[in-house]
């Protein structure tokens, strides 16, 4: 029996491969560091956007500088990699959610590439501020724990791990504010970036990600996490609607393709954790900081716990018939918490160390047949070993199956007519692209 084992362990077949380094930098975040995030958040007793701006303890000012001094301090390490300052703007009275002009500053930490001819940008956020039942209430306290102090300690914490880290592409870390008040500070970053051109690939947004049970329905599970992706896309749909009809991509738009990635990419490196995709750009007539970015033609995706607790959301902190109403870090669960931060942090780290999309990725048309012939260039960003060419049946959410290649062409004994294909670039580490469906082409 012994020699058996032996045998097995000596010949046993590797079926999740992981690149080393991104698995070193997943055991390195730290629930105990995250929970520290969260009550030094929790300590400026509200992060309201129309809160207090300069004052030194209390309000969204000193929240954003306590933010913007812990990634200073990353930065120190970082071989003058990760560069951090607030970006603010004035925003003018709305008349709806700001009754007066208010100073909305985004903390931005940016991990340059190493690559000068690389200019992807990928982009993981959370939002900062909090609030009351009352949105224009920025005097009482408002501690935000979970809504949204979750998702920006996940931001802190792959800070802190990634800019000990040379990735060939930029990474750029963000808290923006103004969420509350109607997505206001992604919406400032989202525009701001159409307008220079940024070449931003990818948006992982997360917000509510640290509680693992739901009121009403008193289920309770740290062991999976949604990932809301929209489907049709809303940027140009009016130009693309042909083309999405004619091949029947209602299902492969960049943010679909992106939850995808998400998923495959978290339970590799993630124990413990299964990645929930929801088909919807956000929770039933809800919105979150992904949305600007969706709306400017950019690939994003809402991160967002499985069970939500509305005691603990938009709720004044009180105790009603024996309730106890209001987001307090003791109504988290840290545990869940790491691994939903390790999540983001696998799928930033995979998308930064590989090459860029293939290029002019097409499906040969010329003629009916009962095979596929595709084709595509290598991709202008980074340096790749070879190539996967993903397959699924139309009703399959999920790619179903991945076949390597270093050429640059490929015919599959597989119909077009029934099944989808797409092709990634994969680094000399493993690291894979995002996947680009192909066009027709002659």
């Amino acid at each position: 029996m012994a020699a058996v084992l032996v045998c097995c362990a000596a010949y046993g077949q590797t079926t999740i491969n992981r690149d080393p380094e991104i698995e070193n930098m997943v055991k390195e975040v730290n629930a105990d560091s995250l929970q520290a995030y969260i009550r030094a958040m929790a300590a400026f007793k509200t992060r309201s956007t129309v809160s207090s701006t300069t004052d030194s303890k209390t309000g969204i000012g000193a929240a954003r500088n306590w933010v913007l001094a812990k990634f200073s301090q990353f930065a120190a390490g970082s071989g003058g990699r990760l560069t951090a300052f607030v970006d603010t703007t004035t925003y003018a009275a709305d008349g709806n959610r700001v009754k007066n002009n208010v100073s909305l500053g985004n903390t931005v930490a940016t991990l340059k590439g190493t690559d000068l001819n690389d200019n992807r940008i990928f982009i993981i956020s959370g939002h900062l501020d909090s609030r009351r039942t009352d949105v224009l209430d920025g005097v009482n306290e408002a501690p935000g724990a979970n809504d949204d102090g979750s998702g920006s300690a996940a931001v802190i914490e792959c800070a802190r791990i990634m800019s000990r880290h040379a990735f060939p592409a930029t990474i750029i870390f963000v808290t923006v504010s103004g969420e509350e008040q109607g997505l206001l500070g992604s919406t400032y970053m989202a525009k701001k970036a159409k307008a220079a051109g940024w070449n931003i690939e990818a948006v992982l947004n997360n917000d509510i990600i640290g509680s693992n049970n739901s009121n009403q329905t008193n289920i309770i599970n740290n062991t999976q996490v949604r990932v809301f992706s929209e489907g049709l896309p809303s940027y140009e749909l009016d130009k693309q609607a042909k083309t999405i009809r004619q091949l029947g991509l209602e299902n492969d738009g960049k943010a679909r393709q992106l939850a995808r990635y998400v998923k495959e990419t978290g339970e590799r490196y993630v124990d413990n954790l299964q990645v929930m995709m929801i088909y919807r750009n956000d929770r039933f007539l809800r919105g979150g900081d992904h949305t600007p970015f969706v709306d400017n033609g950019y690939a994003a995706v809402r991160i967002t716990e499985m069970n939500e607790n509305f005691n603990h959301q938009h709720q004044d902190v009180r105790t009603g018939k024996g309730v106890v109403y209001g987001d307090l870090p003791e109504f988290m669960d840290f545990e869940y918490l790491r691994k939903n931060t390790a999540l983001n942090l696998a799928n930033l780290a995979n998308l930064a160390k590989s090459p860029g999309m293939p290029a002019d990725v097409k499906v040969e048309v010329r003629g009916l047949t009962n095979s596929t012939s595709l084709s595509w260039k290598a991709p202008v960003y980074g340096h790749c070993k070879g190539y996967y060419v993903l397959m699924r049946e139309t009703t399959s959410p999920l790619w179903q199956r991945k076949t390597f290649t270093t050429a640059v062409d490929i015919e599959l004994p597989y119909s077009k007519d029934n099944y989808f294909f797409a092709v990634q670039a994969v680094s000399e580490t493993g690291n894979e692209s995002l996947p680009v469906v192909p066009a027709p082409g002659r």
